[in-house]
């Protein structure tokens, strides 16, 4: 059996210079997993497409693995922050205009780069990222369920805990299904028509 390959860097950068070094080489994994798929992903070709030389390459990441779970983190990182700032803003409006924020934005984060989600989504399971995914998960399903505890006179719900998982979990499935298998079909107008339903359905739950 062929040794598990390393999905951790070798050390972080911590200056400008590396900083950028580093940027360069997950920027063009990125490129690379989308035009060409992980298959054809190398170390040599992720190195030449970065401008950078294989050896300051190996200085960071010991594997092309390493290189797309640095591209996994980077994206879920990325989404959590736009889950945080969007939470925060709707905080204290009501049930069913804070429900259609959160599903406009989980379509919109899905639709900026469906080919790269896709790529990721199918690479989670071997750079062994399900934990983090799972990780940030458990963060939306809280942030959800404060939402409803603070909000609970508009609600039916008696279970706020799985209330938050069902309503995250669904809006998840209806942006991912939508858009990374149906993404061609999704027009601006078919994208408000889903953040309609999606609303619609969800609020119908919770109300």
């Amino acid at each position: 059996m062929a040794p598990k390959p390393l999905t951790n860097p070798r050390k972080n950068a911590s200056q400008d210079r590396s900083r950028a070094t580093v940027d360069a080489l997950v920027d063009a994994t990125a490129r690379i997993l989308v035009r060409d798929g992980f298959d054809r992903a190398s170390t040599n070709r992720i190195a030449e497409e970065a401008g950078v030389s294989i050896g300051s390459l190996y200085q960071y990441y010991p594997s092309k693995e390493a290189l797309v779970a640095a591209v996994i983190d980077r994206h879920n990182h990325d989404i959590m922050r736009v889950v945080r700032r969007v939470f925060a803003e709707v905080a204290s409006q009501p049930v069913e205009r804070a429900v259609r924020r959160l599903v406009a934005v989980a379509i919109e984060a899905h639709r900026i780069d469906p080919k790269l989600h896709r790529v990721l989504a199918e690479q989670i399971p071997r750079t062994g990222r399900l934990e983090n995914v799972e990780a940030f998960n458990r963060e939306a399903h809280a942030l959800f369920k404060s939402y409803l505890e603070s909000h609970s006179d508009e609600l039916h719900a008696a279970d706020l805990g799985l209330a938050a998982f069902v309503c995250v979990t669904s809006i998840e499935a209806l942006a991912h299904a939508a858009v990374l298998h149906s993404s061609e079909k999704l027009s601006n107008k078919a994208a408000e028509t889903l953040i309609d339903e999606a609303t619609r359905l969800v609020v119908g739950y919770l109300k």
